[in-house]
Order: structure tokens, then C-alpha cells, then sequence
């Protein structure tokens, strides 16, 4: 599930003083506490300062594949439902160029995922659960930078083979792949190889004959056998349109993949915040992946798909 995937404008304009955040946390029937007992935002260094609703523009960015701009939408049509300035920067790139834009303040807001944003700060980090997650990142992120609620939806990194390839090996977990990997192509993501390969080796003893970059067309190279495993996010409709196997994870190298707003504080006041904290208080792994089918498989345009999801939530 990682794989956890650019037009600058000032989003600081008029910021004054900064306002402290009673971040209410939204429970979810996915977690007891997402958020290990409260706000990471405010875990992390304090409350969101004042911006959005209070006459500045919040910019929304995200990453350069489909799911990331389905959920920057969704993000940006909640914000512009409770009156707030938004503009969109989508298909930006990867997070390696996201996650400076975001430092820089020319984005205030993006869709992430807590488990993979983790695994780019700290690598080492040995932190599994959303809560642990979360915690870590709360020290781990600058003080400018914070998470705000944790939604109960995952869209989890796995290593993924084709049903065939799985019935030929005897394939059930990623454990099951270390006496074929040596023959096995692997594609993912550009940055995939560079953010998993020596944790594959470290944790599994894994190591591929060759690393084939796929990008979002990681399920149909499993499909027509350009690679013998992928990187398919478990949201991906076409793990069950292609009938696509999962291998399990018992080593935990994949840990919470929670869908996350991760924003830059100086840029987001407390009306705006609560209006992303309602979004993941809603969003859970099977609506995403229902949302999902109508965009990679339906065809269907993603601001449409997002705004029918939120006036079915009451947040539209």
C-alpha cells in the first residue's frame, strides 16, 4: 500500500497572529484513536494559524496520480463549501518535490499518506499502527508542517502478482517470494526502487533481477506480464478487475497507510481545519476504493466523482 506518487503563490498573505487550534478530533470506525489521543496538528507544534476563511487563498496540491487528485478534490470542494479561497495544484510529481513545496508555503495543503510520509522522513522508523505512526511523525515533522486528522481509510502499499504467477509458486506472502525473487521483475513507481529496495533486502532478504518503473500502470504490466510483481496500492480497483493477489505482509514492512491532510499551520485557521478533519472522519478504505473504480476504471472526471461524495456525506 506505499507507495507512501508544480505556479507558486504566496498562501501567507495577511497571516497576523497565530491562532491556537482546539483540533476536534473525528473518530473513526476504523481506528479507536487515529490520532493517539487527540490532534497531530496540535501534536506537532500547535494549531493551524490563520489563513484559510480569513481572506487568503489555501492552495491544495498533490501528487501525479489519480487517487491523490480525487482526494485533493474532495479537499478542495469541502474547503469551498465552508466559504474558504482555494486554489488546486494537481499532478504536481512526487513527494520528494511535494513535500518541499509544502515547507516553502507555495502549497498549504495535501492528500498524504501517514505510513508512507514516515518512510520518507525517517526510514528507520520502526513504527506499524496509525497511532504509532502519527506519534512518530508529530517529532519527526519541521514546526511549520503539521497532520491533521487521520482518516480511517488506507490505501496501503503491497507487493502484488498476478493470480497465475501466485498458483505456479505457491504464493501467499512476501516471505514466499525469496527463493524466486532472483528471477522476478518488480515494477512500482520511479521512486519505488530508491524507497524500498535495501528494505527489501534488510527485511526479507529480497533481491529482484531487474526494477522495471510502471508508475499507475503496475496492474496492467501484472496483467500482461511485463513484470512478475508490482507495487499496487490496495485501493487499486483492478487488483479484483485483473484478479490480482496481494501477498501478505508478516514482517509489518508496510505499516499504516492512513489517508492524512498534511499542511503547512501558517496557512490554515481553525474553520478550514475543521472542514478537512470532516472529510477524513468520513473517508474509509471501501468508499476510497468505490470512488476509485469510478475514476480508473468508469472513466469518470475526478471533481465530479469528489463532489458527489461529499454531498452524499453532507459536507458538499
Amino acid at each position: 500500500m506505499s507507495t507512501i506518487k508544480k505556479s507558486r503563490r504566496a498562501v501567507l498573505l495577511g497571516t497576523l497572529a497565530a491562532l491556537a487550534l482546539g483540533a476536534s478530533a473525528c473518530g473513526s470506525s476504523g481506528d479507536s484513536n487515529p490520532l493517539g489521543g487527540g490532534s497531530t496538528a496540535a501534536a506537532s507544534g500547535g494549531g493551524a494559524t490563520a489563513g484559510g476563511g480569513s481572506g487568503s487563498t489555501v492552495v491544495i496540491g498533490s501528487a501525479n496520480f489519480p487517487e491523490n487528485v480525487l482526494l485533493g478534490s474532495i479537499y478542495s470542494q469541502a474547503l469551498k463549501a465552508k466559504g474558504v479561497k482555494v486554489e488546486e495544484k494537481f499532478n504536481i510529481g512526487s513527494r520528494e518535490v511535494l513535500y518541499g513545496q509544502l515547507q516553502s508555503g507555495n502549497l498549504t495543503v495535501l492528500p498524504e499518506y501517514n505510513g508512507a510520509l514516515l518512510a520518507y522522513l525517517d526510514p528507520k522508523s520502526t513504527a506499524v499502527t496509525t497511532q504509532d505512526v502519527n506519534a512518530a511523525l508529530a517529532k519527526t515533522l519541521p514546526a511549520s508542517l503539521g497532520l491533521l486528522d487521520s482518516s480511517p481509510a488506507e490505501d496501503k502499499d503491497s507487493l502484488s502478482v498476478s493470480q497465475e504467477t501466485a498458483d505456479k509458486y505457491g504464493l501467499k506472502s512476501i516471505s514466499d517470494l525469496a527463493a524466486k525473487a532472483g528471477e522476478f521483475t518488480i515494477g512500482g513507481p520511479p521512486e519505488f526502487k530508491s524507497r524500498r529496495e535495501q528494505q527489501f533486502k534488510d527485511v526479507y532478504g529480497l533481491t529482484f533481477k531487474e526494477w522495471k518503473p510502471t508508475a499507475d500502470t503496475t496492474a496492467n504490466a501484472l496483467k500482461d506480464g511485463g513484470i512478475q510483481v508490482g507495487n499496487v496500492f490496495t485501493t487499486d480497483p483492478k487488483i479484483v478487475q485483473y484478479k490480482l493477489v496481494p501477498l501478505s505482509d508478516p514482517k509489518n514492512l508496510f505499516g499504516a497507510q492512513n489517508v492524512t491532510p498534511l499542511v503547512n499551520k501558517s496557512g490554515l485557521d481553525a474553520n478550514a481545519t475543521a472542514a478537512l478533519n470532516a472529510v477524513s472522519a468520513k473517508l474509509d478504505t471501501a468508499g476510497l476504493t468505490a470512488l476509485m473504480k469510478r475514476v480508473a476504471i468508469d472513466k469518470e472526471d475526478p471533481s465530479t466523482v469528489a463532489k458527489d461524495w461529499l454531498k452524499s456525506n453532507g459536507l458538499g
